[in-house]
């Protein structure tokens, strides 16, 4: 049982987390392991500082809390501290994956679904140095705080990354497949999505023509609308960046005009999938947070510091990729909701322009680049050719401004590999999509 000391606040996080790797290269097996490790991170706060520690030791947390109480400063008005004051204190016990948790499947069978995907790659001729991961994480996690929270919950992603050089003649082209899940079985039966897809990479490499630089009307597949609204609106939401920049401050006022009216951009930690965090690092519960609505700016995303300094509510986005390092402000599932159209109907009205259907990487905060995989011209309303695109790119809020089409359908994305990186915090599991996304001119090289 942990004792708190009055006159100061403090949280312990303890995490459990296991892991399966197993990897082929042209196949042979490069890696196969599982890893079962446990953590906890403790904080102490006396108004002025915060006082921290990390330690595989999860025994004799009450020992490493004292020596924090004892570098801080006892205060009787700790509870009166903006920051304090807005802590929840929740009191839960989730299991959502108990009955279904990756650590009772054996490793034999991860690595027999594994294999069973990888000689679709080798049906392609033009395939060279075939790779294939198997992936998965199950953590249970336990919050205490010396206010009276008490929460456990589990979190669990599995999936498949499969990745291949293709060359002929002169051409080349990097491709990749990847799909995460939260139930094992879910990644079963997936041979001929693998397989089409491949062909379609294959298809762009041999026939994608090179566009004319200039700017046109572009149409973002959920994957490429959830990568623009992560990498660059909701990095600009993360509300650290704007503690000490005055400029950003008066740029990013709430109530503000910063996109066209069909536009809303949300985001929720309470979603299935990657980005799932039903309680964030403080505490906080998962809620739907607006940082667009009907093409207004109406939220940020905090943690309780940050929204002391702001003067703004929770939202239930303190992370951290684990418990060596302390909560910062981040995203969990990103997206943009959908509209009323239906795909032909977004892009009817295109004489010419591009449909970007997916996504090497992107980045951006008041500008914006986004390196397309598989695009395809559009023509006269209809797709047509791959396309070679290099980027696509733009100014952020002209761009959202510029948003005139949304599809009914929307679809979120889970990741198994890579994540997001933010200081030195990589990778912290997210989620993002939307529907399909018109955008009525950007520039295109």
């Amino acid at each position: 049982m942990i004792q708190f000391k009055e006159g100061y606040y403090a949280d312990i996080r303890i995490e459990d987390r296991f892991r399966t790797t197993i990897s082929y290269k042209a196949g042979v097996l490069e890696e196969m392991k599982t890893r079962n490790e446990k953590q906890a991170f403790l904080r102490v706060y006396d108004g002025k500082l915060w006082y921290y520690a990390s330690v595989t030791d999860v025994d004799h947390l009450q020992k490493t809390l004292d020596g924090l109480y004892a570098a801080a400063t006892a205060n009787p008005d700790i509870l009166e501290d903006p920051t304090v004051k807005r802590f929840e204190v929740n009191r839960d016990k989730l299991s959502s994956f108990a009955d279904r948790s990756v650590r009772d499947i054996p490793l034999a069978k991860k690595q027999e679904l594994l294999l069973s995907y990888l000689p679709i790659l080798s049906e392609e001729p033009a395939v060279t140095l075939p790779e294939g991961k198997y992936l998965d994480r199950n953590s249970e996690f336990r919050f205490l705080s010396s206010l009276g929270a008490d929460i456990t919950y589990d979190y669990q992603t599995c999936g498949i990354v499969l990745s291949f050089a293709m060359a002929e003649g002169e051409k080349q082209f990097h491709g990749s497949w990847s799909n995460g899940v939260t139930r094992f079985e879910e990644l079963r039966g997936l041979e001929e999505t693998i397989r089409g897809s491949v062909r379609e990479q294959a298809d762009s490499m041999r026939n994608a023509v090179p566009v004319e630089a200039g700017k046109y009307p572009v149409v973002l597949s959920p994957e490429a609308a959830g990568v623009f609204a992560h990498e660059s609106f909701g990095h600009k939401s993360e509300a650290d960046f704007m503690i000490s920049d005055e400029t950003m401050k008066e740029e990013w006022q709430l109530g503000k005009a910063v996109g066209s009216p069909i536009l809303s951009i949300a985001e929720s930690g309470a979603i299935p999938g990657s980005g799932f965090v039903p309680y964030d690092d403080e505490g906080t519960k998962a809620r739907k947070n607006y940082l667009i609505k009907n093409g207004v700016l109406a939220g940020r995303l905090h943690s309780a510091q940050t929204a002391a300094a702001l003067d703004e509510e929770l939202t239930g986005n303190a992370r951290a990729i684990d418990c060596e390092f302390e909560p910062i402000v981040r995203m969990t599932t990103t997206y943009i909701e959908g509209g009323d159209l239906s795909f032909d109907e977004l892009i009817a009205p295109i004489e010419k322009g591009y449909f970007i259907k997916t996504v090497k990487h992107g980045s951006g905060m008041s500008t914006f680049t986004i390196a397309p995989k598989v695009a395809y011209e559009i023509v006269n309303g209809k797709l047509g050719r791959p396309a070679q695109i290099s980027v696509i790119s733009g100014n952020v809020f002209e761009t959202l401004g510029l948003i005139d089409g949304l599809t009914r359908d929307v679809e979120l994305l889970s990741f198994v590999g890579g994540g997001c990186g933010k200081i030195e915090q990589y990778p912290l599991p997210v989620g993002f999509g939307g529907p399909y996304v018109r955008v009525s001119e950007m520039n295109v090289q």
